[in-house]
């Protein structure tokens, strides 16, 4: 019996882990370039961001009286200590005088004339930040693998620094069915905003029917991530695109939703195919398309997790890396679909747990690593 070649047949299921280990083994960070301090928002740091010892020297933390805290270390209400001289006033953020170690409040001396007399005590460093007391000489405010937050840039500025080294992949979305649905918009749509989210570049000009042709030419791009068209559908070609216009690494990889995935290269461009569903495209994103956007970022995926019991049971299917959604309510994640992820489920959850490719599933009253939705 004849088979027909024009239809994309999965012949196998590749294990998530060697598509993960394939991506650290085949893709490179992609170039550092310099930008303005407030334009790296959201990009991964190419270099440390590194600065001299501030402040260079000791400086008020409040406005008051520079002075010798041992000088006036018995002073009271009661027992005034008069000074020398007139200590000199400074405001917050200036330098400290030669000879002197404190700040003493406003109402700690008493000014009379060309006198003036210490009522309170106050300790050494008390009101002074000392040098270095924000920032250790060549200290890492933050370092290169990381990504670039607000607060980050605000501590930044504040140290004068103008300028940074970051590294923001240049990705392109596009679609790889021959056919546009709400679906496939909202996944491409998700894939877009979650893959700015962390620090890529994200171009999605080419997201019409037939883009996945001129996506997979566009030399400018570092890598693609195309939403359809996966499946052995009578009109799925998108594996088939990328097999003519490059390199098909797996069709078929064990996870679910999203097992009619694809990945492969053009060249040195490494190519991500998800399938036309949002539940499967949310899945691939997770499981896949972050750890190849973080490694051409030259960083890791921020993978922050919050560990609750499991409300009941979940079932898994040896070798295949399950993701399923979970609400958190009362202390418990309730897983709430398995397999196809419904939009209904996908509305009401919280995050998500995966179940490995070794596991059965997970008892009721498991802890479980629920991770939040790009």
């Amino acid at each position: 019996m004849a088979v027909n070649s024009s239809i994309q047949r999965i012949t196998r299921l590749t294990p998530l882990r060697a598509i993960l280990a394939l991506i650290d083994s085949r893709i490179d960070a992609v170039q550092p370039r310099k930008c303005p301090l407030a334009s790296g928002r959201g990009y991964t740091l190419a270099e440390d961001i590194v600065v001299s010892q501030l402040p260079p020297t000791p400086i008020a933390l409040r406005d008051g009286f520079a002075v010798e805290a041992g000088t006036i270390a018995d002073a009271s209400p009661y027992s005034p200590v008069p000074l020398p001289s007139k200590p000199r006033r400074v405001d917050t953020g200036e330098e400290l005088p030669s000879g002197t170690d404190a700040v003493a409040p406003l109402d700690a001396i008493d000014e009379r004339g060309n006198r003036a007399e210490a009522v309170a005590m106050v300790t050494p460093g008390e009101g002074v930040l000392l040098a270095g007391g924000d920032a250790a000489a060549q200290s890492a405010l933050r370092r290169a693998g990381h990504r670039l937050r607000d607060l980050d840039i605000a501590v930044t500025a504040a140290t004068g620094i103008a300028d940074v080294t970051v590294r923001a992949p240049r990705l392109r979305i596009a679609c790889g069915s021959d056919s546009k649905t709400p679906l496939i918009e909202s996944a491409l749509d998700a894939l877009a905003h979650a893959a700015t989210a962390v620090g890529c570049t994200v171009h999605g000009a080419w997201r019409e029917v037939g883009g996945l042709d001129r996506a997979l030419a566009d030399e400018s791009a570092d890598a693609v991530i195309a939403v359809g068209g996966t499946g052995s559908g009578r009109r799925d070609a998108a594996v088939h695109t990328l097999a003519r216009l490059g390199q098909v690494e797996a069709h078929g990889i064990a996870v679910l939703p999203g097992d009619t995935a694809a990945f492969g290269f053009v060249g040195a461009r490494p190519v991500l195919l998800a399938p036309g569903r949002l539940d499967a495209a949310l899945a691939i994103w997770v499981l896949i398309g972050r750890h190849l956007v973080a490694k051409l970022a030259g960083g890791s995926v921020a993978d922050v997790a919050i560990t609750l019991p499991l409300k009941r049971k979940v079932i898994s299917t040896i070798g295949l890396s399950e993701l399923v959604p979970v609400a958190c309510t009362g202390g418990v994640a309730e897983p709430l679909a398995s397999g196809y992820l419904s939009l209904q489920s996908l509305a009401r959850s919280d995050g998500w747990i995966v179940v490995p490719a070794d596991s059965e599933g997970f008892a009721a009253g498991s802890p479980v690593a629920v991770r939040a939705w790009p």
